[in-house]
């Protein structure tokens, strides 16, 4: 007499039972508590450690999650180097993400976290976690960070330059870029809120300056003339200049605060993506609300369209697979 179990007529069920259970698999805060239990705490470890060595780091580890996130989910995709067995060159190579940093840092940390349990921790929740981390460190807001993310095994440069928006961005275009990956019109505010902190190449905004309408010498007329000209003067003094820096949350660019939202309202936001909020009632009327709001309602919210974005299209259960190296897929 059979007993329960997988048996008989029942293991087809049983098998499509397992599928679906693990299709449907969620992310869920501690979920190395029993398969590598001391995970998160040698990532934040290690972040506490480097990342006062160089501050700069934190906004750059930030956008690498947002530039993965943007192009397959949040899978880990951005990190794999082009070999000779692929088809296509990775997204390391769109020129959305050339000037993308924090590769080794990952890796550094991916090698402590292998050596404690193998092959257990996907490299795209070591992305999710770093970024939270290391902004914490500078004095950002700390967010909540699901893991159970899996690795991605394909990496197309081509998805990277149609799914990242650019500096150049119209507010339609964001719009559409956002909705696609189902953020809404707060959390693009909120999120694009990150570039309070950081730096750019004058390439990413320097047409604003000197060749807007496709003729040299054309300015832009939503950038505010003094900023202009100072960024001129002092900053990007060709339009070849693909080589200075530029902070992009003037005299506050290593503080987390809501110095950049009012800039915007200045129209000093440096990129067209940035003076696009201002175009858009609905958004123009966030980024109102935020600069007289607190700071800490601020970090409220960045910190849940931050988990919101993390959560974007992740693989789960038995989808993509968990690198033992965050740059090349397992043989």
């Amino acid at each position: 007499m059979a007993k329960f179990g997988c048996l008989g007529n029942f293991l087809v069920l049983c098998i499509l039972l397992g599928v679906l259970s693990s299709s449907h698999a969620q992310l869920q805060l501690n979920f190395y508590a029993k398969s590598c239990p001391k995970a998160e705490k040698i990532i934040q470890d290690y972040v506490q450690k480097h990342i006062p060595n160089a501050p700069s780091l934190a906004a750059a580890l930030l956008r690498l999650h947002f530039h993965d996130c943007f192009v397959r989910g949040c899978d880990g995709s951005v990190l794999l180097n082009f070999t000779s067995s692929t088809k296509n060159q990775t997204e390391k190579v769109a020129v959305p993400n050339q000037t993308l940093r924090g590769f080794s840092f990952i890796d550094g940390v991916k090698k402590i976290v292998e050596a404690e349990c193998p092959g257990v921790v996907s490299c795209a929740d070591i992305v999710a976690l770093v970024a939270r981390d290391s902004l914490v460190v500078t004095g950002a807001p700390f967010w909540n960070v699901p893991t159970g993310r899996r690795d991605g095994t394909i990496s197309n440069a081509s998805e990277a330059s149609e799914n990242i928006p650019p500096p150049t961005s119209n507010f339609s275009s964001l719009q559409t870029s956002f909705a696609s990956k189902g953020l809404d019109l707060k959390d693009l505010v909120l999120l694009t809120g990150a570039h309070t902190i950081g730096i750019s190449h004058c390439s990413s905004f320097s047409t604003r300056l000197y060749n807007f309408t496709g003729v040299l010498g054309t300015q832009d007329p939503s950038l505010d003339r003094e900023y202009a000209a100072n960024l001129k003067v002092k900053k990007c003094k060709s339009i070849n200049d693909n080589t200075t820096i530029v902070e992009m949350d003037p005299g506050s660019f290593r503080t987390f605060d809501l110095s950049y939202f009012k800039l915007l309202l200045k129209r000093r936001g440096l990129f067209q993506s940035d003076a696009a909020l201002t175009t858009s009632a609905t958004t123009k009327l966030y980024i109102n609300q935020l600069v007289q709001g607190s700071l800490k309602q601020f970090y409220a919210e960045f910190a849940q369209a931050m988990e919101k974005m993390s959560r974007i299209e992740v693989k789960t259960g038995s989808a993509g697979e968990i690198r033992k190296q965050c740059a090349v897929v397992n043989s």
